[in-house]
């Protein structure tokens, strides 16, 4: 098993940034992907970013590309996303989420996920 614990959500402004963070403990595996969905209210869990562990490759949804950044530190655990220029559509439970990585056309697919957090709430005012 692999336990997921998401911190750093809160209330901000649109236009200003949070940082999230997932730490990861448990069973660790290779080639792995650690993702990061999101979930507004009546609506779907959507993708919103990801990280291979081999080649530290990084992949975002079109909605937030060149305003978050993935990231991580292996010797801590976790995998960060750092969020800029926040807008009120981007409010949400923000989720992180671990996996194997099978491929980049699986990166955004939320059954390719095994294990998830509980979710951190992100609500941006207009």
């Amino acid at each position: 098993q692999v336990q997921l614990v998401e911190s750093g959500g809160g209330l901000v402004q649109a236009g200003g940034s949070l940082r999230l963070s997932c730490v990861a403990s448990g069973r660790t595996f290779n080639n792995y992907m650690m993702g990061w969905f999101r979930q507004a209210p009546g609506k779907e869990r959507e993708f919103v970013a990801a990280i291979t562990s081999i080649g530290i490759n990084t992949y975002y949804a079109d909605s937030v590309k060149g305003r978050f950044t993935i990231s991580g530190d292996n010797a801590k655990n976790t995998v960060y996303l750092e969020m800029n220029s926040l807008e009120s559509e981007d409010t949400a439970v923000y989720y992180c989420a671990a996996g194997y990585y099978s491929g980049q056309s699986f990166i955004a697919r939320t059954n390719r996920y095994d294990f998830w957090g509980q979710g951190t709430q992100v609500t941006v005012s207009s």
